[in-house]
C-alpha cells in the first residue's frame, strides 16, 4: 500500500487567512521555524495507479496538482482517484467533494446518516449527479469491513474497516436532524489493510481514546492521529473565548489524558500526528513541544510525504 499526505493541517490551513495567532503572524513575518501547511488529505493506493482519497479537502484542487500520481493520464477526461471515504460530515473533510462535481465517475463511502446529511440536506451536493452513472454512493455500517472498489469494480486489493468513535455530528447540522441520526454514524476512523501486507490506522478527530480503540492502534502498522490541538483550552486562550478541545471532538495532545499519554504504550505502529490546527505550538520546530512530541517517538506530518506500507 502507497500512503500520501497531500496535506496535513486542520480546517483553514496554516497559515490561516484570517489568523494573526503568534504561529500564523510569524509565518507572514518569515520568521516561523516551521512548514505552512494545507488542509488534511491522504490519498492511498493499492497499485500506485488507482487512488482513493481519505475525505475531500478544500484545497483537493491544489494538492492534486502538484502530485503527478493523480494526474490525468487517459484520454481528454480522466483522473486515477476512484473513490472517496468519508469519516465524518465535518466542512473542511467534505467541500472538497464539490471541487470534484467535473462528470468524473467515482465512488463515495458514506454512513447512511451522512449521506443524509449530504444528499438530503444540502442540495449543493446534487451536482455530484448531476447525470447518470456520475458518483456512486456507497453505504458505510461501522464495524463491517468493505473493498475499495472503482466503479467499475476493479479490486484495489485495499480493505477499509470503519472505527465508530462517538456521536459527534457538525455544527450546521441542526439539534433535531441530529436527534435522528444513528450515534454511531457520525464521526469514523478507518483502518485500511493491503492485501499482501500493511495496515493503515487513519483518525482526524478522536474526541476520547479507550482500550478497544488502543487494540486497534496496536495492529495497525502507521498511525495517523489526531493533533489538532495541543491543550485543551487553547482556543480559549488564543482567542479569549470560544470551545475546548474536547467540546469540538478532539482530545489534546498534551496532559494527563491527552494522546501522546494515552498513546505511549502503543510499540507496534509508527506514530504521526496530522490535522493540526494553526494555533497549535508544536507545529513551530524550535519549540519545546515539538521536542516533547519528537521525544516520545511521535512525528508531526508535512505536506508531501509519501511512504510505503
Amino acid at each position: 500500500m502507497r500512503v500520501n499526505i497531500l496535506g496535513s493541517a486542520a480546517g483553514g490551513g496554516f497559515p490561516q487567512w484570517n489568523c494573526v495567532c503568534s504561529n500564523c503572524r510569524s509565518v507572514r513575518d518569515g520568521t516561523f521555524p516551521g512548514k505552512t501547511r494545507t488542509q488534511l488529505q491522504v490519498a492511498v493506493s493499492g497499485n500506485g495507479k488507482t487512488w482513493f482519497l481519505l475525505n475531500a479537502s478544500p484545497d483537493i484542487r491544489s494538492q492534486i496538482e502538484v502530485n503527478p500520481m493523480l494526474h490525468p493520464r487517459e484520454g481528454l477526461r480522466h483522473s486515477p482517484i476512484a473513490g472517496v471515504v468519508l469519516t465524518s460530515g465535518d466542512l473542511d473533510q467534505v467541500l472538497g467533494l464539490l471541487i470534484l462535481r467535473e462528470f468524473q465517475q467515482f465512488r463515495i463511502w458514506a454512513t447512511t446518516s451522512l449521506q443524509r446529511i449530504l444528499r438530503e440536506d444540502n442540495t449543493m451536493f446534487s451536482m455530484l449527479n448531476r447525470v447518470p452513472d456520475q458518483v456512486e454512493w456507497t453505504d458505510i455500517v461501522p464495524g463491517e469491513r468493505f473493498p475499495l472498489l472503482s466503479c467499475g469494480g476493479e479490486n484495489s486489493g485495499l480493505q477499509c474497516s470503519p472505527l465508530p468513535l462517538a456521536l459527534h455530528y457538525p455544527e450546521y447540522v441542526s439539534g433535531n436532524r441530529s436527534a435522528e441520526l444513528s450515534p454511531c454514524e457520525g464521526l469514523l476512523g478507518l483502518l485500511i489493510e493491503a492485501e499482501s501486507s500493511g495496515r493503515l490506522a487513519y483518525l482526524p478527530a478522536v474526541p476520547k481514546v479507550d482500550e478497544e480503540l488502543l487494540g486497534h492502534l496496536e495492529s495497525a502498522d502507521v498511525v495517523l492521529f489526531d493533533g489538532t490541538f495541543w491543550k485543551d483550552d487553547e482556543l480559549i486562550q488564543v482567542r479569549d473565548g470560544g470551545p475546548t478541545a474536547r467540546a469540538i471532538g478532539h482530545i489534546p495532545v498534551s496532559g494527563p489524558e491527552g494522546s501522546l499519554q494515552a498513546l505511549a504504550a502503543l510499540s507496534r505502529p509508527r506514530k504521526i500526528y496530522v490535522h493540526m490546527n494553526n494555533t497549535n505550538p508544536m507545529l513551530n520546530e524550535s519549540g519545546p513541544e515539538y521536542r516533547q512530541v519528537r521525544e516520545a517517538g511521535w512525528k508531526v506530518a508535512e505536506d508531501g510525504w509519501q511512504f510505503a506500507l
